[in-house]
């Protein structure tokens, strides 16, 4: 069975995005891209919120071909746009899909059903990048098989939890080690 991974970066504080929802307050590095193209090439899946899908098909189609944009990112982009993709979402349309017209939206009635049937399909893994309320969600219906966060050394002290669960969890660790050349902690941990 494939897995399904979030990777995200937190705040010690645990914060998922500043004030306002704005994540360029959270402390990222360049080892956060690093570690993200590491886990792109492990996966042949990328499940997003509305609001995650739309700020990434603004970015990520056209750094492939940007010679101003840093290697580890035009990898990101080519990765990312051949990908499958599933966004979650009762609003998106596919004439808003553009330029990813091959996504598959899946109205949040059908989101459990659906990454269900991911999972048991064949394939590599499931990523979820962002999407706050959808991993929170997933994760509290047991949807989630790994949670690999990243944290950073800036205190916010304000701004979304990244962790909005209706009761406790017990998580497994797998695994904790700073990223190379970097500031951030990488923590994976088994659901």
């Amino acid at each position: 069975m494939r897995k399904v991974v979030v990777t995200n970066i937190v705040t010690p504080d645990g914060y998922f995005e500043g004030p306002g929802k704005d994540f360029m307050a959270m402390p990222e590095e360049d080892a956060f891209d690093e570690y993200n193209a590491e886990r792109l090439r492990a996966a042949d899946t990328l499940v997003l919120g509305r609001v995650t899908y739309e700020g990434a098909k603004a970015y990520w189609p056209g750094a492939a071909g940007d010679a101003e944009t840093r290697p580890v990112l035009r990898e990101m982009s080519r990765l990312i746009n051949a990908m499958n993709k599933v966004v979650v979402s009762d609003s998106l349309t596919p004439e808003r899909s553009a330029p990813w017209h091959d996504t598959r939206i899946v109205k949040r009635g059908h989101a459990h059903e659906a990454v269900t049937g991911l999972k048991r399909s064949p394939g590599r893994d499931i990523m979820i990048f962002g999407s706050h309320v959808l991993w929170n969600d997933l994760l509290t219906h047991g949807l989630i098989d790994e949670l690999h966060l990243m944290i950073g050394p800036k205190i916010l002290g304000g701004g979304t939890p990244a962790f909005e669960l209706p009761a406790p969890m017990s998580l497994r660790l797998l695994e904790a080690r700073p990223l190379p050349y970097s500031q951030l902690v990488l923590i994976r941990y088994g659901v």
